[in-house]
């Protein structure tokens, strides 16, 4: 029984095998080019700025596009399996579909609607 699992853990060794050994052997054969440019933080090619040591604030619109990015995604994860299972799931699984598509449609009419996709 436990025979149809080997190749699968077999697989997982490998993986972690070449994982181990890149990360082990990158610092020795990687060139080592270090300058001042190199060694500072970068910010998404914006200038970093000192923060205090609490840390800064960051805008409450960072955080909705954040929930926004997890819901559309959300969507997407359920769009997979249903279109895996299309034909097995029929008129039912159509309408369901219809269903939840114009529910996520709407919430995205609604935040449209009230700016929450612009970035100021």
């Amino acid at each position: 029984m436990l025979s149809t699992y080997v190749p699968i853990v077999g697989l997982f060794a490998l993986a972690a095998a070449f994982a181990l050994f890149s990360v082990t052997v990158a610092p020795f054969v990687g060139p080592r080019r270090y300058n001042r440019a190199k060694l500072e933080a970068y910010e998404c090619g914006i200038e970093p700025v000192d923060q205090p040591l609490q840390g800064g604030r960051f805008p409450v619109k960072y955080y909705l596009t954040a929930m926004l990015f997890i819901v559309f995604d959300i969507e997407i994860v359920f769009l997979y399996p249903w279109a895996v299972a299309n034909d097995a799931l029929g008129v039912f699984g159509l309408v369901e579909m219809v269903v939840f598509i114009a529910t996520v449609f709407l919430a995205y009419a609604y935040v449209w609607r009230r700016g929450g996709l612009e970035w100021d």
